[in-house]
Formats: C-alpha cells, sequence, structure tokens
C-alpha cells in the first residue's frame, strides 16, 4: 500500500533555492538528471563496445591483414578484445542502458512519487558506476594488456597471470567489477524501496506499469546476485596478489568453483538485462496496439516466475564440465521449464498486437523488432537446453549467435525503442520519426545478416576465441562467411550514425514535444516535458490500471490513470 507520506498534498516544487550548474546537472540528486547521466555514460560504453566488436571481427573475417590505421591484431591484443567487448556491452551498455537510465527515469514518474527515496544514495550510484567504468577503460591501455581471459574469465586462466601475461590487466577489471557491483546493489535497495513505499494513493501493485514490474524484479535479482560475483572476484584477487589457491588446481583449489559462483551469478544476470526490456515493450506495444496488453496480471506471474526459475538453471553453462548425467538432467529441465512464462509473454505481446489499431510509430516499429527477434533467440535456447545438443555446440559460434539474438536482438531493440519512445519526455523534444525507420529498417537487415550466419558456423564446429580460422582446415570453406559476417558488422556499426546523428539534432533542433505527444495514459505523461523538480505540483491520485486504451463510450482512445471514473468527484 502507498505511505502516508506518498499521499502527502503538495509536493514542494517551487520552494528550492536556485543550484549551481555543477549541483544541478553534474552532482544532481534528481532522478531524472541521474537517468539522463546514465544515458549519456552507457551511450558512450556502447559505442566503445562497438568498436572493440569491430576489431576482433576484422581479425576474423581478414586474420593477419592490417586494418587502415590500425594495423594488424596481434593474438594477445584479439583475447582482451574479446574479454572487454563483452564486458562493456554486458555491465557498462545494456544493462545500465535498461536499469540506470530507465529504473531511475521512469519509477518515480510512472507510480507518481517526487524522487527516488534515497536521492543521495542514487547520485552515490552513479559516481560508482562512472568510477567503475573509467578503470575499466584504464585497464584496456596498462603495461601487459588488458584482461584476456574472456568476460567470464574462467579460472584457472584469470588466476594465473602468466597465462594471460596481463596481471595488472585482469586486477583492474577485477577492481572494476567491484566497483559496479556497489553501485548495482545501492541503485538495486532504492529501487525496490521506491516502488514499495512510495506509490502515489490509488497506485496498487496491480495497477502499475509491466516496465515499474519488470525493473522491482530486476532490482530484487540484482540485489541478490551481485554479492554472489563480488565474492567470486574478490577471492580470484587474492589468488592474483595474495597466493591463496581458491581457484588454482595445483595446489588444492577448485577451478569448477568460479564457474559454479560466476553463473550462479551469471543467469540471473541474464534475466537482468532482458526482464527490464521486456516491460518496456509491454508499454510500446499497448500504446501501440492502442489496446490494453492482453493478461497483464499472467505477464506479472510471469515476470515472476523468469525470476524464480532464473536460479536454477546455472548447470546448463556447466553441461562440460563433467556433471552427474542426472543433475545435468534437471537443469535441462529446468532450463525448458523457464521458456515457458517466457512465451506466455511472447504470446500476450502477440494477442495485445491482435486486431489492434496499430500505429506504426518508430518506438513500436522496434517492439516489434524485438519480439521477432528475441523469439529468435529464445527458440534456439529450447534445443541449447537439451544435454546432448549442447555437447555439440557448446562454446561454437552457435552460442554467440544465440546470446547476441536475445541481447542485441533483444536488449538493443528495446533500449531503441525506449530511447525514441520516452525522448519527448527527458528533453522536451521529438526525434525524427523518418530517421527513427530509416535506423530501424537498417539496423535490422544489417543485424540479421551479421549474427544468423553464425548458427551455421556454429553448427561446422568454429569455436569461440578462434584467433585464424584459416589454420583450420575443415573451417576453411567457411571462411567467405566469416568474411560476409565483418562486413556485415562494419555496415551494422555504421548504420548507427543515423541514431547517433538524429538524437544529438532533435537536443537542440527537434521539434518541441507536447505534453502527451504518443496519447498514453501512463502518469509520467500528465506532467510537462521535462517534468520540473519535484515531478508533480500535487500528488496523483490513481483511479485506473495502466493500459486503458479504446475504452468503450469514452471520447479518446485512452484514459490517464489519474482521471476519475465517470460521476467521482
Amino acid at each position: 500500500m502507498a505511505t502516508a507520506a506518498a499521499a502527502a498534498a503538495p509536493l514542494a516544487d517551487a520552494h528550492h533555492e536556485e543550484l549551481s550548474f555543477i549541483r544541478k546537472y553534474i552532482f544532481s540528486t534528481d532522478h531524472k538528471i541521474i537517468g539522463i547521466q546514465f544515458l549519456f555514460a552507457s551511450l558512450a560504453f556502447l559505442v566503445l563496445g562497438g568498436v572493440l566488436a569491430i576489431l576482433l571481427r576484422w581479425q576474423l573475417g581478414f586474420p593477419g591483414e592490417e586494418l587502415p590505421g590500425v594495423g594488424t591484431v596481434a593474438p594477445k591484443f584479439y583475447n582482451s578484445l574479446v574479454t572487454m567487448h563483452g564486458t562493456f556491452m554486458v555491465f557498462f551498455a545494456v544493462m545500465p542502458l535498461l536499469v540506470g537510465v530507465y529504473a531511475n527515469y521512469l519509477i518515480p514518474l510512472k507510480i507518481g512519487a517526487p524522487d527516488m527515496a534515497f536521492p543521495r544514495l542514487n547520485m552515490l550510484s552513479f559516481w560508482m558506476f562512472i568510477q567503475s567504468g573509467i578503470v575499466m577503460t584504464a585497464s584496456l591501455f596498462v603495461e601487459g594488456g588488458a584482461a584476456g581471459s574472456g568476460w567470464t574469465a574462467y579460472a584457472p586462466l584469470s588466476a594465473v597471470p602468466q597465462y594471460t601475461g596481463a596481471s595488472l590487466g585482469q586486477q583492474l577489471w577485477i577492481l572494476s567489477i567491484v566497483l559496479f557491483g556497489a553501485s548495482s546493489l545501492l541503485g538495486s535497495v532504492n529501487y525496490i524501496t521506491t516502488v514499495i513505499n512510495m506509490r502515489a494513493p490509488g497506485m496498487t501493485l496491480f495497477r502499475m506499469p509491466l516496465s515499474v514490474w519488470a525493473l522491482f524484479i530486476t532490482a530484487i535479482i540484482a540485489l541478490l546476485a551481485i554479492p554472489i560475483i563480488a565474492a567470486a572476484v574478490i577471492m580470484l584477487f587474492f589468488d592474483l596478489t595474495l597466493g591463496t589457491t581458491f581457484f588454482l588446481p595445483a595446489d588444492g583449489g577448485q577451478p569448477l568453483l568460479w564457474q559454479h559462483l560466476f553463473w550462479f551469478f551469471g543467469h540471473p544476470e541474464v534475466y537482468i538485462l532482458i526482464l527490464p526490456a521486456m516491460g518496456i515493450i509491454s508499454d510500446v506495444i499497448a500504446n501501440g496496439s492502442r489496446k490494453p496488453v492482453f493478461g497483464y496480471h499472467s505477464m506479472v506471474l510471469a515476470i515472476i516466475a523468469i525470476a524464480f526459475l532464473g536460479w536454477i538453471t546455472w548447470g546448463h553453462h556447466m553441461f562440460q564440465s563433467g556433471m552427474n548425467p542426472l543433475l545435468g538432467t534437471s537443469f535441462m529441465i529446468s532450463t525448458m521449464a523457464i521458456a515457458v512464462p517466457s512465451a506466455i509473454k511472447v504470446f500476450n505481446w502477440l494477442g495485445t498486437m491482435w486486431r489492434g489499431n496499430i500505429r506504426f510509430h518508430t518506438p513500436m516499429l522496434w517492439a516489434i523488432g524485438f519480439v521477432s527477434l528475441f523469439t529468435v533467440g529464445g527458440l534456439s535456447g529450447i534445443f541449447m537446453a537439451s544435454n546432448a545438443v549442447d555437447i555439440f555446440i557448446h562454446d561454437t559460434y552457435f552460442i554467440v549467435a544465440h546470446i547476441h539474438y536475445v541481447l542485441f536482438g533483444g536488449s538493443l531493440m528495446a533500449i531503441f525503442a525506449a530511447v525514441y519512445f520516452w525522448f519527448p519526455k527527458m528533453f522536451g523534444r521529438m526525434m525524427s520519426e523518418t530517421w527513427g525507420k530509416i535506423h530501424f529498417v537498417l539496423t535490422f537487415i544489417f543485424y540479421n545478416l551479421t549474427f544468423f550466419p553464425m548458427h551455421i558456423l556454429g553448427m561446422a564446429g568454429h569455436m569461440r576465441r578462434i584467433y585464424d580460422p584459416t589454420q583450420y582446415e575443415f573451417l576453411q570453406p567457411y571462411q567467405p562467411m566469416n568474411r560476409f559476417i565483418t562486413i556485415s558488422a562494419i555496415l551494422l556499426f555504421v548504420v548507427q550514425l543515423p541514431f547517433i546523428v538524429n538524437f544529438f539534432w532533435s537536443l537542440f533542433r527537434g521539434k518541441k514535444a507536447d505534453i502527451n505527444p504518443w496519447q498514453d495514459n501512463g502518469l509520467e505523461w500528465t506532467v510537462p516535458s521535462p517534468p520540473p523538480h519535484g515531478n508533480f505540483a500535487m500528488t496523483p491520485t490513481v483511479y485506473r490500471g495502466p493500459y486503458e486504451f479504446s475504452v468503450p463510450g469514452a471520447e479518446a482512445d485512452y484514459m490517464p490513470q489519474s482521471v476519475p471514473p465517470s460521476g467521482s468527484q
């Protein structure tokens, strides 16, 4: 239930002393500014992760050839590229873009709160994230090179400096992950407390939009999962620096202990990356279809079920580790079971669009792209769950294709949908619809040209982290496909330029946005664009569910949550 504090009538909006530029925009405690700070920082890390991807793809497509302005990619540097690309994309791009940006910006606005429960803690969370990113970026330039043990940092490879030759780089990687984990924990505590205690009057749990539900459950997962990876990397740091042997088999350590700890965090982490995307897409599809979300309650239960089942599936990453076949079968069953709530969500999105009065605005196109590509990734995940199949395709490019269909085709499609959808609320201006649609079409085409052929490479036996595929006779016939993938990846990177130009041009020259340009019924669309400090002049009262579109007898085809039923005061 909403607290009495949340129900307090007037919000102090007009009686704040004027803040300096640094205090207002740099060291801000306003959740909206912090969300925008996360947006700019995460987009920068996304570009960096993309550059690293192009470098490693160049080596795979054109082994030993000089990349103009860069030179050849050495084997040790290649290992660092693989490691740092995965690290930046997972921890510094996708996760903060979905959670850092939209949990911060949207949760208070969508539940009728003036700010986060702990504004100063919120500011600290952002700056710890920045410190983490700086440390990780710095590790690219230290003597010995960046970490080269993969973004999963498998021991003993990561625990013995001479294996990778990157002792300092690996240590900085660990320090960065610890700082990142602390930032995530602070944010999670804030999001959970805000949702539980600061909902506006009438905003019951089952009147919350699915985006808030997804971010709320994600924060709970992160609060439980982050300490596991923090403990694991600290143990790894001790192995590297203090002579302990947690993961070193020669002295009685257990390399498999690292895998268990990492994946016990790592598989819930997958849902930290995808659940917020699912919530965002639910909001956008309902708006674009002009219909209530089909099966709202089942969607909420599916989010909760995914969060629960995500904790008992980590062993499917370790089918090759020699585990007892009976144990492997239990992980296979739990992995197949988690496909059920994911399928519920996909069919409910299709049910929402079915016979809807669909508006194909730019966010809706990205949402449809999300559903189609996430479904491809989900379908490949079903049979990868089988022990027998996984043993054949484990650690091949088939797995690379799967994870990119889930995290690029899924999470990044949702991120672009969210940026286009809430940009007018954040900045008070509209992004160009024409360029947004061009960006979508080109990205969709080159994305599939890049990642779908990787399924074929994986079935042919092309393993991940191979430096030069031409050295393997059985892979030589597939080298033209490797070159095709590399050229497609470069074009995929290039076609993000329309988005960058559109984004920054619209910041200053875009058309001024109305208060509710998408005709949506969420509370965030009842305040000015951008919203003032404190968000609401008076605490709103919520009378309706989050997706009341096409209400029979209504003048408009949407009813804001704060509009009372007919006849009430």
